[in-house]
């Protein structure tokens, strides 16, 4: 399609006015090109913030990713075929386009925030702000074809390598400005506005001054003054975004959030009324029964030898503080890639209320790496001998990013890890939203050699499980609570035995189990 518009431009080069520039031709379609690079860049950049935002939001990073990206490559090929109405006007059309793009993507993240926070919905506007980016990034190509032959002709196949040479090189360049210098110095939604800042400025300048000789004085004026208005909006918006975000996250987490930080990892926020401790917008921690959570987890995996106690994920504390109830625990370790996180857990006065001070604990040692990479190095697992328990306190099985956690090869290194009587226990979802979910998760831990024993624990809240999946190398364990563990508050060897027959009495079985190559959340 690029090369027919090409091929067009070319032959109707000849019956284009030629134009003066203030520099020389050389210079001029320089000049152009670097047009390109960062209006390629800025595009890569509107399609990133997309892709993140919604991952974040919505959750299932795959789904969102595919629904950006095919709408938007959809769209740039309808903007394509618009172009040809702005053929006529080249210099005005694009000016034009860049200024619409530089509102509508810059302002991309504030909407689709405030959609969600305010609405709950984040996915339809996610698709249309796809598609209108996309139709604006795909009118870019005609229109600057059609301009770098006003400067110099030439056959449509060297014009068309040189713009997509610079195009290409201008997405690199934004695709790694993205996570390297946006996210860490500015976030999402003030790294839009930036974008969309330097958007209008290059767009705008290369037509107001380079081809201000093919375009009349009021046209001129015109765009400047719309340039100008949307530099302000931007502006406007960055200087409102902080208000912006306390506004949009007390809409979504409720209650008064106390602390709001982008760590290396995640985002992290604890509200103050009730206590909540949110990670990238999921509830993990809700002060007042969370030990309902916390309890079904540990305290069954307890049962028996528990001298070597290893936790993946937990860096809240929660389940580190009831391992360390149990009389016999000699070391835990605890591994988490938020070290910020833990670090929170520590020194927070009321999250370090909540786990009862547990990192104080000189028996504990903190690992801060990725859970999958440090399986992999603990070769031979440490201590020697293998890990009495494993605690799997890790997000949800249903998010993709998480998938790796859930998968067949996961639970092989864990495996690895056990000591030979060791017993692993899982937190596998919620069976009452996604049973075909929970069932796949005892799958892969069945399908890595481990013999598992399943039950879902009533969260106090309706209707709502906990599905948890304790496991063992040799047998399935006894789902049973040890004499002299400490007495749980929610827990009792009567309702464990009926969270059991709760799981028994809806099996799914002969589910494929999720790997690395396979993944499945249901």
């Amino acid at each position: 399609m690029i090369d027919q518009s090409a091929s067009r431009t070319a032959r109707a080069a000849p019956r284009l006015r030629r134009s003066r520039f203030p520099v020389p031709p050389a210079a001029a379609r320089a000049l152009v090109l670097a047009a390109v690079f960062v209006c390629a860049a800025c595009g890569l950049v509107y399609e990133l913030e997309l892709v993140a935002l919604g991952s974040y939001l919505v959750g299932d990073s795959v789904t969102q990713a595919s629904i950006v990206l095919s709408v938007m490559v959809f769209a740039m090929g309808v903007g394509s075929l618009l172009a040809k109405r702005l053929s006529c006007a080249p210099a005005i059309g694009f000016a034009a386009v860049e200024i619409a793009l530089a509102l509508v993507g810059g302002l991309s993240v504030m909407a689709l925030y405030a959609s969600f926070a305010w609405f709950g919905q984040s996915r339809p506007a996610m698709a249309v702000f796809a598609f209108v980016i996309g139709v604006l990034i795909g009118a870019e190509i005609p229109l600057l074809m059609t301009l770098i032959q006003r400067i110099r002709r030439q056959d449509a196949g060297g014009a068309v390598a040189d713009l997509f040479a610079a195009d290409y090189v201008g997405a690199l360049v934004g695709g790694l400005a993205f996570p390297f210098l946006l996210l860490p110095c500015y976030g999402q939604l003030t790294g839009a506005l930036v974008t969309g800042a330097v958007n209008a400025v290059a767009g705008g300048a290369i037509v107001l001054w380079l081809f201000r000789g093919d375009i009349t004085p009021r046209a001129r004026a015109r765009l400047l003054a719309a340039d100008v208005v949307v530099l302000a909006v931007l502006a406007g918006a960055a200087w409102a975004a902080g208000p912006f975000e306390r506004a949009a996250r007390q809409a979504v987490y409720g209650g008064d959030v106390r602390l709001a930080e982008q760590t290396g990892v995640q985002e992290v926020v604890l509200t103050a009324a009730p206590l909540q401790l949110f990670l990238d917008g999921r509830l993990r921690v809700r002060g007042r029964d969370e030990y309902r959570y916390h309890e079904a987890l540990v305290h069954p995996a307890m049962t028996g030898r528990h001298r070597r106690v290893l936790i993946l994920g937990g860096g809240d504390g929660l389940a580190l503080r009831e391992v360390l109830r149990h009389r016999g625990v000699g070391s835990v370790t605890l591994v988490d890639p938020d070290a910020r996180l833990v670090a929170l857990a520590r020194d927070d006065p009321a999250l370090a209320r909540l786990n009862r001070h547990a990192y104080r604990d000189p028996r504990v040692r903190v690992a801060a790496a990725d859970v999958f990479d440090w399986l992999r190095r603990e070769r031979p697992p440490r201590p020697p001998g293998g890990y009495d328990v494993v605690l799997a306190d890790l997000p949800d099985p249903g998010i993709s990013s998480s998938a790796k956690l859930y998968s067949q090869e996961f639970y092989g290194l864990v495996r690895r890890a056990l000591a030979p009587g060791g017993r692993l226990a899982v937190h596998a979802g919620a069976p009452g939203a996604d049973r075909r979910g929970f069932w796949t998760v005892d799958a892969s831990v069945r399908a890595a050699g481990l013999r598992t024993a399943d039950y879902w624990i009533g969260t106090g809240r309706g209707d709502e499980d906990w599905g948890f999946v304790l496991a063992a190398p040799l047998r399935a364990p006894a789902l049973r609570l040890a004499a002299d563990a400490p007495r749980p508050r929610s827990l009792s060897p009567a309702a464990l035995a009926s969270a059991a027959r709760r799981a028994a009495r809806a099996p799914l079985r002969d589910l494929p189990p999720s790997t690395l190559m396979h993944p499945r959340s249901g």
